[in-house]
């Protein structure tokens, strides 16, 4: 098992570099560092930053959607906000297996509903909206890996 501090040392390592990533495996535990978001999730959680909502400049979609989620009509898309992960982490729609999700496509949502939970190193972290709207898309299913900075939400802001 790595610890909190060793993944600590690494992070502040890899800031003092030019290296922009590190994947460790340690004792059956696999730990990758980026500096820039990879679009696909390839390990499992390792580290945690501050999360952000930013209007969306060229929509790309960088994981497979799950199968309630619905693309923005067409036409609103500049007008999108995307939620993205603020850690490494597995995503979870709900609270438990069967409680219904936080969130839907078409849900009206408000600053500080909680959206989704990401896992990371065994931690369950609510992640809440930072804006007032209507979720146009999901770009992540229930239970998949995913990565820091990755696209998780699309909203269309009220």
């Amino acid at each position: 098992m790595i610890d909190l501090e060793f993944i600590e040392r690494l992070i502040r390592t890899l800031d003092d570099s030019g290296i922009d990533h590190v994947e460790i495996e340690r004792g059956g535990t696999r730990v990758r560092i980026s500096k820039t978001p990879a679009t696909v999730a390839t390990s499992p959680p390792t580290e945690a930053v501050v999360s952000s909502s930013t209007p969306l400049p060229n929509p790309t979609q960088s994981s497979s959607p799950s199968e309630d989620t619905a693309p923005a009509p067409a036409g609103e898309v500049d007008d999108l906000f995307e939620i993205t992960s603020p850690m490494v982490g597995t995503f979870y729609r709900a609270s438990s297996p069967d409680s219904e999700p936080f969130a839907e496509v078409g849900s009206s949502i408000s600053s500080g509903d909680t959206l989704c939970i990401i896992e990371a190193m065994k931690l369950m972290n609510e992640l809440e909206s930072e804006v007032n709207g209507v979720i146009r898309e999901i770009c992540v299913s229930n239970g998949e890996p995913v990565e820091y900075g990755q696209i998780l939400f699309r909203v269309e802001p009220v």
